[in-house]
C-alpha cells in the first residue's frame, strides 16, 4: 500500500506540473496574441496619422505659396510648429524642408558629360569648401552622362561590373539622393556630408537664397566669402529676400555680384521634402516624401 501511495503522489505531481505548464503556455499565447493585435492596431493608426500629416503639410504649402511671392526658413519653422500635434490618440510631428535651397547635381553636366556653367562651377566650389575630393566630380559626370567614355578620375560600367554585386553605370540623371551611394567614391560619410546641400529633382532648377545653407551660398560665386555668406544669412532672418536684387541690401554685396546670380537663384521654393512621424502608444510610423508646389509627389517612402 505504501508503494501505491507513493506512485499516486508522483502521478499527482506530474499532472499538477503539466496543468501549470499548460496554464502558463495558454497565458503566454493570450498575452502575445493580444499584444500583437494591439500593435497591429497601433501601427495602422500611426500610419494613418503620418499620411494625414503629409496631406496637411502639402495643403499648407500650396496655400502659403499661393499668397506669398517668396518662401523663407521662418515660414517653414511656423509650419513645422503648427504641424506638431499631441492628443489622447497619439502624437504627430511633421517637418518640412526646402529642397530648392540646395544645388541640383543633375544640372552640373549634360547628357554628353560636358560641364554646364554656372552649376558646375558652383558644385566645384561646394566640394572644395566641404573638403571633398574633386575626383568625385568625374565619377558623377560619368554616372550622369549617356556615353561609356570615362573621365580621367571617373568610372563607367567596366568598373562597376567588377563590384560585388556587379551593376552598370546609370548613364542618366540621379533619381534620388540616396542613389549617390552607388557612385564610385561616395561612401556613407561623403553622402551624409552632402545631404544638407544637394538635391536631384528636376523642378529644383533655381536655388532659393532664402533657405540655402551657408555652404551653398558661399559656393554661388567665386567672390562670395564665408563671412559674406554669414551676412546674407543674418540679413534674411529679419528681412527675407522678396527679389534676388534685394541681395544688394546686404553689406558687402556688390552690384556685379548680385547681377551674376540672376537666372539661377530665386526667392521662392518649388520642391519640398516632408517628414511626417506619428506615434501611437509605443508604435511609430514615418512617411517621407518630396513634393512640388503643384502637389505632385516626386518621392515617397513609408517605414
Amino acid at each position: 500500500m505504501k508503494g501505491d501511495k507513493g506512485f499516486a503522489l508522483v502521478i499527482t505531481l506530474l499532472i499538477t506540473a503539466l496543468l501549470v505548464a499548460l496554464c502558463a503556455e495558454f497565458t503566454d499565447e493570450v498575452f502575445v496574441d493580444t499584444s500583437a493585435r494591439q500593435n497591429f492596431i497601433d501601427g495602422q493608426q500611426a500610419s494613418l496619422l503620418a499620411a494625414s500629416g503629409m496631406k496637411a503639410a502639402t495643403k499648407l504649402l500650396q496655400y502659403g505659396l499661393s499668397i506669398q511671392g517668396y518662401s523663407s526658413l521662418a515660414d517653414l519653422d511656423r509650419m513645422n510648429k503648427l504641424l506638431h500635434i499631441e492628443d489622447e490618440q497619439g502624437t504627430i510631428q511633421v517637418t518640412v524642408e526646402d529642397e530648392s535651397g540646395k544645388l541640383n547635381l543633375n544640372m552640373a553636366w549634360g547628357d554628353n558629360g560636358m560641364a554646364i556653367p554656372p552649376y558646375n562651377d558652383i558644385v566645384t566650389r561646394l566640394f572644395k569648401n566641404c573638403g571633398l575630393s574633386l575626383d568625385l566630380l568625374d565619377t558623377l559626370a560619368d554616372w550622369r552622362d549617356t556615353n561609356d567614355d570615362p573621365h580621367p578620375a571617373g568610372a563607367e560600367t567596366p568598373y562597376y561590373s567588377t563590384l560585388k554585386p556587379p551593376y552598370a553605370a546609370k548613364n542618366n540623371k540621379l533619381s534620388t539622393f540616396e542613389e549617390l551611394r552607388l557612385v564610385k567614391g561616395f561612401d556613407a560619410a561623403t553622402v551624409n556630408r552632402l545631404r544638407p546641400d544637394v538635391t536631384v529633382y528636376d523642378d529644383c532648377n533655381q536655388i532659393n537664397i532664402n533657405t540655402a545653407p551657408k555652404e551653398v551660398i558661399t559656393a554661388l560665386s567665386s567672390d562670395m566669402t564665408a563671412a559674406l555668406a554669414e551676412k546674407v544669412i543674418d540679413y534674411r532672418k529679419t528681412n527675407p529676400f522678396k527679389t534676388v536684387s534685394d541681395l544688394g541690401n546686404v553689406p558687402g554685396m556688390t552690384g556685379s555680384m548680385v547681377l551674376s546670380l540672376q537666372g539661377f537663384t530665386a526667392v521662392k521654393g518649388t520642391v519640398f521634402r516632408i517628414h511626417s512621424e506619428a506615434k501611437v502608444n509605443e508604435t511609430t510610423r514615418i512617411v517621407e516624401a518630396v513634393v512640388n508646389t503643384g502637389g505632385q509627389f516626386l518621392y515617397w517612402r513609408e517605414y
